[in-house]
C-alpha cells in the first residue's frame, strides 16, 4: 500500500502536491494505521517530545519499563528496539514514516510487546505521523528554540508540539488486560513552557523538577525533586524520595531526563528501588556524552548536541572536567534547517574551546562549504583565528585526523553533530555510511 502513495506522490505535479500535501499526510497514516491492523490499540504507547533529551529518555523509560521483565519496544534517533532485540537507528528520521512506524508497532505486538516508547518529533507531529498512534502517556522535557524556520517560527514549533498533547487527551482510552489505561502527562516544571503543555484534560499529571521552591507544583497531581545534585568527571548523584540515586550518565541536564524516566516508572506502578538499581546498571546511551577510549593519553567524548541550548550545555558539564586544552569538531545540518544557527555553533564553540575544526556533517542538498563558512563566521566573530586555531576541513575523517594531531596529553577532542548516526546525508537524497564513534576510534589506533 505504501507503493501507492509513492507512485501518487511522484504523478501529481508538485505545486500541485504542495497544496494536497497535509491531506496526503493525514490519509497516509490512517491508512497504516488500518492496513497494520491498528496496534497501537493494544500497546501502552509512551511518546516523548522536547527539544533536548529526547533520545535519553525515550532509552531511559524504555530500560526502566523492563524492571520486572516486561517487553518494551523502542523508537528514537538513537536506536531501536523490540523486546530482546536492540540495534541502532540506521534511518536518519527521528521518528519513521507512518508505514514504517506502524510496522514498527506490529512487530513490537508479535513478539509480545506491552509498551512502545516512541521519541516523537516535530517534523513527524507537523507531517501528521502521529495520528494513527494511541498515545497513553506523553513525557515533555523542554522547548528551547529549534527546526524554526522549518515551522516558520517558534510559536508555530511550539504549535505543532502542543498539537500531540491535544491528540492525546482526545484518544479513545483502551482497555488491556482487563485494565483501563490512564492518560497521564509527565512534565518538566522547571521549564517556562510547561504550563502549556500541562494544560490537556487527562488522568493524571506528574511534573519534575530540581527546584524546591517551584511554584508549578500546584498544576499537577503529582511531582518529583529532586535534591543533592551533583555533576562528576565519572557520573551524577541526586537524591529523590529518600533515595540516593548514583548514575554513570554525564552532566547535570541527565538528572531531568533521569526524574522524566523516573516520573514513567512510578505511573506504572514500579517501585523507586526497582527503578534506581536499574538506571545505575546504565553504562551509557549509544552517541550521547559517549566515552571514546583506546588508550590514547588525552580524552574523547563523542555526542549528539546539534542545536545551541545542547551545545551550552555539554559545555556546562565540560566546564567541571579536568583537562588542558578543548579540541572541538563539529559542524551544522544542510538541508533548510536552522540556518540561523550556523553562526551561534561557532560563537559557542570558538568561546569554550581552545581550538575550533569545522567540519560536514550533514549537507543534504545545500553547499557543504557554505555551511562550514557560515559556522567559521561565528567562531571569527568571537576571535578565533583561521589556520592558527580555526580550521575548516571538509572531510570529516580529515577533520578528526586533524584534531588527535594537535591533542596534547590531559587535552579534550570533542566530536558534535552527529552521535551514533549511521550516515552522512548528501545531495540527491544519498547516504554515506558514516559512525563518529566506529571513525574516531579508526583513526586512535593508528596513532
Amino acid at each position: 500500500m505504501e507503493k501507492i502513495f509513492i507512485l501518487i506522490k511522484k504523478i501529481i505535479p508538485k505545486i500541485v502536491f504542495k497544496f494536497f500535501q497535509p491531506y496526503y499526510h493525514k490519509i497516509m497514516s490512517y491508512s497504516a494505521n488500518f492496513f497494520y491492523g491498528y496496534p497501537s490499540n493494544k500497546l501502552i504507547i509512551i511518546g516523548v517530545t522536547g527539544t533536548n533529551g529526547k533520545s535519553t529518555t525515550t532509552h531511559l523509560i524504555a530500560k526502566i519499563l523492563e524492571a520486572r521483565g516486561i517487553k518494551t519496544g523502542e523508537t528514537s534517533t538513537t536506536l531501536f528496539k523490540i523486546a530482546r532485540k536492540e540495534w541502532l537507528n540506521d534511518k536518519k528520521m527521528t521518528m519513521l514514516g507512518r508505514f514504517g512506524l506502524q510496522k514498527m508497532l506490529a512487530k513490537m505486538l508479535k513478539s509480545k510487546c506491552k509498551y512502545a516508547v516512541i521519541e516523537t518529533s516535530s517534523e513527524g507531529i507537523k507531517q501528521f505521523r502521529h495520528l494513527g498512534i494511541n498515545y497513553d502517556i506523553l513525557v515533555f522535557t523542554n522547548l528551547t528554540p529549534e527546526h524554526i524556520e522549518a515551522h516558520h517560527g517558534f510559536k508555530n514549533y511550539k504549535k505543532v508540539k502542543l498539537e500531540l498533547f491535544k491528540h492525546l487527551e482526545i484518544s479513545k482510552r483502551k482497555i488491556i488486560d482487563n485494565k483501563k489505561i490512564k492518560k497521564i502527562i509527565i512534565a518538566n516544571l522547571d521549564d517556562k513552557h510547561c504550563e502549556d503543555f500541562l494544560n490537556f484534560k487527562v488522568d493524571k499529571k506528574i511534573g519534575y523538577s530540581l527546584d524546591s521552591e517551584n511554584k508549578k507544583f500546584e498544576l499537577v497531581n503529582e511531582y518529583l525533586l529532586a535534591t543533592n545534585c551533583k555533576s562528576y568527571e565519572q557520573g551524577l548523584s541526586f537524591r529523590l524520595k529518600d533515595e540516593e540515586f548514583n548514575l554513570n550518565l554525564l552532566g547535570k541536564f541527565n538528572v531531568y531526563n533521569s526524574l522524566a524516566g523516573i516520573g514513567v516508572g512510578l505511573s506504572q506502578n514500579l517501585d523507586i528501588k526497582e527503578i534506581k538499581n536499574i538506571l545505575e546498571k546504565i553504562k551509557k546511551i549509544p552517541g550521547r556524552m559517549e566515552i571514546i577510549d583506546e588508550g590514547q593519553d588525552f580524552k574523547v567524548i563523542v555526542d549528539y548536541a546539534p542545536e545551541p541550548e545542547s551545545l551550552k550545555q555539554l559545555y556546562n558539564f565540560l566546564s567541571s572536567l579536568k583537562v588542558n586544552k578543548i579540541i572541538h569538531i563539529l559542524g551544522s545540518c544542510g538541508g533548510g534547517r536552522d540556518i540561523a544557527r550556523r553562526p551561534i555553533l561557532g560563537k559557542i564553540s570558538a568561546k569554550n574551546a581552545d581550538y575550533v575544526i569545522i567540519t560536514n556533517e550533514d549537507p543534504y542538498d545545500d553547499d557543504p562549504k557554505k555551511i562550514i563558512d557560515d559556522v567559521s563566521q561565528g567562531a571569527i566573530e568571537t576571535g578565533k583565528i583561521l589556520d592558527k586555531n580555526l580550521f575548516k576541513i571538509l572531510d570529516r575523517r580529515g577533520a578528526i585526523k586533524k584534531a588527535f594531531a594537535l591533542a596534547r596529553k590531559n587535552d579534550l577532542v570533542l566530536v558534535t553533530g552527529k552521535g551514533s548516526e549511521q550516515a552522512i546525508c548528501v545531495a540527491d537524497g544519498k547516504k554515506i555510511s558514516w559512525d563518529d564513534r566506529k571513525v574516531v576510534r579508526e583513526e586512535l589506533t593508528k596513532l
